[in-house]
């Protein structure tokens, strides 16, 4: 391109922040959607055990690339709960499924490495404790419980976006800047109560 003024792009130049960073500036425009009318930090109790159950459902087919449509499957399920008026609590329904892929994984050989299924599951243990409690206690300190889970969970996003395991670094970059941005949120909603 001698005498255009312009330089031919090669494959080495770093791309545009928006091509680098997609995941979260999604993230962050995800939580922004969910944070419109938040009325209470309890109200976000199935993301938190959503965030689990994604890794786990992940580690248990063992395909990292099945973690954006497990993310997409728990957002469903939190979505028509909430246009079924709160009539339902999707973050049963959300546990229960993740403890139907454990014993998928656990049936289907997964439980080796270490690293995968048996680590998920006890992180979904945790973190699905969490959540659960969180629907049972005031909730004032169900907020604050689940603002501390998905900060929690936000640590585990960002080891697996470190170490590239069990979800695809995508999803662990995308779910990091949901996760810290929501807790955040919490924590602001429930101090101004």
């Amino acid at each position: 391109m001698i005498g255009t003024g312009s330089t031919p792009r090669t494959t080495s130049e770093p791309r545009s922040l928006l091509g680098r960073r997609w995941p979260t500036l999604a993230g962050l425009g995800f939580a922004g959607l969910i944070a419109v009318d938040l009325m209470s930090g309890v109200e976000l109790a199935p993301v938190l055990a959503a965030s689990a159950a994604v890794y786990l459902g992940a580690a248990a087919l063992r395909r990292p690339a099945a973690a954006w449509p497990l993310f997409f499957a728990t957002a469903a399920v939190i979505t028509a709960a909430r246009l079924l008026d709160d009539r339902f609590e999707p973050t049963w329904a959300i546990l229960a499924g993740a403890v139907g892929l454990l014993l998928y994984g656990l049936l289907g050989g997964a439980s080796r490495p270490g690293r995968g299924l048996p680590l998920q599951a006890a992180a979904l243990f945790g973190f699905g404790v969490a959540a659960g409690a969180a629907l049972l206690i005031d909730p004032e300190l169900g907020a604050y419980l689940v603002a501390a889970g998905l900060l929690g969970h936000a640590a585990w996003d960002a080891y697996h976006h470190r170490v590239n395991r069990v979800v695809v670094r995508s999803l662990a970059e995308f779910c990091l800047a949901l996760d810290t941005a929501l807790a955040v949120v919490i924590v602001i909603v429930t101090m101004r109560q």
